[in-house]
């Protein structure tokens, strides 16, 4: 099994952007030392979720530069936000860069604020997503003496006379596609891509057992790759990197101190998402949509941990991560900087961090990961 950590971590104010983004590039760089398998970034814009996930590629080729085993992942880049042919050469470019360590997450985008700041219609965000992975996977297909590729759809039109520079570095271009619908799984296995299943409604059960609806998707998306006729290394290594999320992880010594400073990071966690929600709010206003709740979560609730946290004593985590051992989950996606991230809470993240790496990664670890090149 494999274990990446998310940079997730929120800035409160322009003030704490360059503390966030520092504290963010040290937390991959400890990962990295740890024996981590890969670094995960998001791609969101204007509410602060993390400064640097504005633009997610240009930080993972910071990174990148620093590290020397992790591979880069993005969970998930809004498609229908970027231009398809500067998508597919910053992918290539990004994939020398990490000597072909790259996992490109891609999805539709959840919310309008981000949509509209782009001048996309969120309604519109599905189709352009069917239509940008189409156009991207043809761009990087095109011979330099084929005819040209022209295009429009969305916000963008073009053409393209010659071919994406630079070519990849590696024979397979790397996307992760989101898989919780028909069609979603079917394109995953079409192209031979890993898969991000995060179904995280209903709750996880209070056992920690897998939910119902991941075993679906995840189960669905396996029989789809067996069927898919891609050669056995293809689909072992896309099952290697098939992932389940943990949004906010801590873990200590003992499940009571655990949950103690799980509230605490909860109660900031908390308060950015109030923050939040009138803009959520007035964002859909422009867009004409409605689809935040009559209040923001609850992020306090028994029911929105069970959901979204991992956390307890390292026994404890271990326990509740078997459960994906065995279902054949490949990797594990660990948010370890979630909520607003001040020195307090970064202090929690580290020692957290370590303690799981020290504590937990070692008991899934007796055997290389399948696909797995270093």
């Amino acid at each position: 099994m494999r274990f990446s950590t998310f940079l997730v971590g929120r800035s409160m104010s322009p003030t704490d952007d360059a503390y966030v983004i520092q504290a963010l590039t040290e937390h991959a760089l400890e990962a990295d030392r740890l024996g981590f398998d890969a670094v995960f970034l998001p791609d969101h814009h204007f509410t602060g979720y993390a400064p640097m996930s504005s633009d997610p590629f240009l930080f993972a080729a910071h990174l990148a530069a620093q590290t020397k085993n992790v591979h880069y992942g993005f969970s998930v880049t809004t498609l229908p936000l970027h231009h398809p042919v500067r998508f597919a050469e910053r992918v290539n470019l990004l994939d020398h860069l990490t000597k072909g360590k790259l996992l490109v997450g891609i999805g539709s985008g959840t919310t309008p604020e981000e949509t509209i700041g782009f001048g996309v219609d969120f309604q519109d965000s599905k189709g352009l997503m069917e239509a940008q992975v189409e156009l991207v996977q043809r761009l990087w297909d095109k011979k330099i003496d084929d005819e040209p590729i022209l295009f429009e759809h969305g916000p963008y039109k073009g053409a393209v006379v010659q071919r994406i520079v630079p070519a990849p570095y590696s024979d397979r271009r790397r996307l992760m596609s989101v898989a919780l619908r028909e069609s979603s799984t079917a394109r995953a296995a079409k192209y031979g891509w890993p898969a991000f299943i995060p179904a995280f409604v209903p709750p996880i059960p209070a056992s920690g057992e897998p939910s119902t609806a991941f075993q679906k998707y995840f189960d669905a998306y396996r029989t789809a790759m067996a069927s898919s006729g891609h050669p056995q290394a293809v689909i072992d290594d896309c099952m290697s990197w098939t992932t389940h999320s943990y949004q906010c992880v801590h873990v200590a010594e003992t499940d009571g101190q655990a949950r103690e400073e799980l509230e605490f990071i909860l109660r900031g966690y908390q308060e950015a998402i109030d923050r939040e929600y009138a803009y959520n709010k007035r964002a859909e206003g422009i867009s004409g949509v409605d689809l935040t709740s009559a209040q923001a979560p609850n992020a306090l609730s028994e029911e929105w941990i069970r959901t979204w946290c991992l956390y307890g004593s390292p026994d404890t985590v271990a326990e509740q991560l078997c459960h994906y051992k065995k279902l054949g989950v490949g990797n594990v996606l660990l948010g370890f900087t979630n909520g607003p991230l001040t020195p307090e809470r970064y202090a929690l993240t580290q020692s957290s961090l370590n303690l799981f790496a020290r504590e937990v990664m070692p008991r899934f670890r007796t055997s290389a990961p399948a696909g797995d090149k270093r």
